[in-house]
């Protein structure tokens, strides 16, 4: 989207914003928890997007004349609590020596928009730390709270510490971010959802640091996102203050940021070791810059109106980038899925070899049928249940066991394996097994008293469950069984309870599989990896640019 559809968001701000809270929602709705290329990414934009949706863009369409929110950021020791200190003129902002200081965000507004941040809309993410430390119990009716070393714990909330001075114009504020290579991973997280919540961009970087690639990544993402910007190159050394300002602004011109406002401070006594205030004529250039921003109309509404039309234009590449990502996701779930179908039709097709080779009939159970009739109908069905217990239970373990195989060499695998480690304990599967044998057993002894009940001479209908038993699950050895229950019965009775009990045993056997399988599917199932999270993605985008035409064709 260019900057000729800038105006176009204003004047569509209550139908954008519809649109936007249903995209927010799809957005928020995606998932990609498999460790598989691109999915890092995918979650950093995700999570960025969130972040300007519910910090920047949705706050600034439903108040364009609110407040600009400017975000000083940059890496480790570049400056940046010094510069916001020296731009206010008192110290507001930790700076020091040690790493990393800026722990606790500290936004500085006007005493007349304090109730705009104070607003838990605003930056909804972050819990509010009053300053100066409040005293009296009117203080702490406005909910405020002194900001301390434990509001930057890593399993704290996260904390905003607001200060107010009437040395910034009214309708800015600074934000003192924490450092963008910060060792702490949630300081660095932070550090680029506050970016993703600016109306300006202060990048700050030294003369030591500033072809360093964390300086210029943060470019990159705010040409990207086509942000209000401005850089600025800290503590130069005079004797080689023209050569590095120099080179920087080759650099910047070079990578297409050449119309970017540039501040150069130079290095001063007054900022060794990082306590210090600068002196006022060493940010005027950029206080005045910042202060055009917000006191002049034009300026003002271009700073707001650009970054709001940035952000509208990288979701052209964004959402499709996250759509994409989602589509990765899918084909590895489905993927981790196939392991689990494929395992389980190959646990079906075993067991059906299994019976057609008479394996249950072995051991104990083949034991009795050599000793029968003199072992007796019912230990002869015992044995067999015994048998096509142990059958299912080696299939299943099997099943089990290439499941997990397959997944530790698939790099999606680490997911579900995972999952699978955070759920209940099954120790319930020889129940499981116990019970759909003696479902099968049932029906057996059910079909051979319906096959015998007509027979000339009197038969008991345990021999004719037990005959019928060795005939289905004995294989070539079994077939003595089967012609014994034809004597018995009759040949076509012998032959459709044969057809019936096999037809019994596939649907138990196949229920109970199906079972099984789906308890395997379950830590798949948990990484709530959808097929429609794609589309939905694509959807959204399509309908922002079908209603309001915001990208040109």
């Amino acid at each position: 989207m260019g900057h000729s559809a800038s105006v176009a968001i204003l004047d569509t701000r209550p139908d954008l914003l519809d649109v936007l809270s249903a995209m927010r929602d799809r957005v928020d709705a995606a998932r990609f928890p498999l460790p598989i290329p691109g999915a890092e990414r995918a979650r950093r934009t995700r999570r960025e997007l969130l972040a300007q949706l519910d910090d920047y863009l949705v706050p600034r369409l439903r108040a364009p004349e609110a407040p600009l929110l400017a975000v000083v950021g940059g890496s480790t020791g570049a400056g940046k609590s010094t510069l916001v200190n020296s731009l206010i003129g008192r110290r507001v902002s930790d700076s020091g020596v040690l790493r990393p200081t800026t722990r606790t965000p500290v936004l500085v507004c006007h005493p007349e928009d304090r109730a705009w941040f104070a607003d838990p809309r605003v930056l909804p993410g972050l819990a509010r730390a009053w300053a100066p430390r409040p005293r009296a119990s009117s203080d702490a009716d406005d909910g405020g709270r002194e900001a301390d070393d434990d509001h930057g714990a890593p399993d704290g909330p996260l904390w905003l510490r607001l200060e107010t001075d009437d040395t910034l114009p009214r309708g800015l504020a600074l934000l003192d971010a924490p450092d963008i290579d910060s060792l702490v991973v949630r300081n660095r997280e932070l550090a680029a959802e506050l970016l993703c919540a600016a109306d300006i961009w202060i990048l700050v970087t030294t003369a030591a640091r500033y072809a360093d690639a964390v300086p210029w990544h943060l470019l990159r993402t705010a040409k990207e996102y086509d942000v209000t910007l401005a850089t600025v190159l800290d503590r130069v050394p005079h004797q080689i203050l023209d050569d590095v300002s120099d080179h920087y602004a080759a650099l910047l011109d070079r990578a297409g940021l050449g119309d970017v406002p540039r501040f150069t401070i130079p290095e001063l006594p007054e900022s060794a070791g990082g306590g210090g205030l600068l002196p006022h004529t060493a940010v005027a250039a950029l206080g005045s810059w910042l202060a055009h921003c917000a006191e002049d109309p034009a300026a003002r509404h271009q700073a707001a109106r650009r970054t709001a039309s940035g952000v509208l234009g990288s979701l052209d590449s964004r959402l499709p980038e996250l759509a994409g990502a989602s589509a990765a996701q899918h084909a590895a779930a489905t993927r981790l899925a196939r392991c689990v179908d494929d395992a389980y039709d190959g646990a079906q097709e075993a067991f059906d070899e299994a019976v057609t080779s008479g394996a249950a009939l072995s051991g104990e159970a083949l034991a009795c049928w050599r000793g029968y009739p003199d072992c007796g109908s019912g230990a002869l069905q015992a044995a067999l249940a015994e048998g096509l217990a142990v059958l299912l239970r080696t299939r299943i373990t099997a099943a089990d066991e290439r499941i997990l195989d397959d997944w530790r060499r698939d790099r999606a695998g680490s997911a579900p394996l995972d999952a699978a480690a955070r759920m209940p304990a099954d120790d319930g599967l020889d129940d499981r097994i116990e019970e759909a044998v003696a479902d099968w057993s049932w029906n057996l002894t059910r079909i051979a008293y319906e096959a015998v009940s007509s027979a000339p001479e009197d038969v008991d209908p345990e021999d004719a469950a037990a005959l019928l038993g060795v005939a289905l699950l004995g294989g070539r050895a079994g077939t003595p069984a089967g012609e014994r229950l034809a004597t018995l019965g009759g040949a076509l009775a012998a032959l459709r309870a044969g057809d019936r009990a096999r037809e019994a045993l596939d649907r138990i056997v196949g229920e109970l599989l199906d079972a099984e399988r789906e308890r395997r599917m379950r830590p798949v199932d948990a990484l709530d990896v959808t097929a429609g999270q794609q589309a939905s993605l694509i959807a959204e985008l399509s309908v922002m640019q079908k209603s309001y035409g915001l990208w040109e064709r």
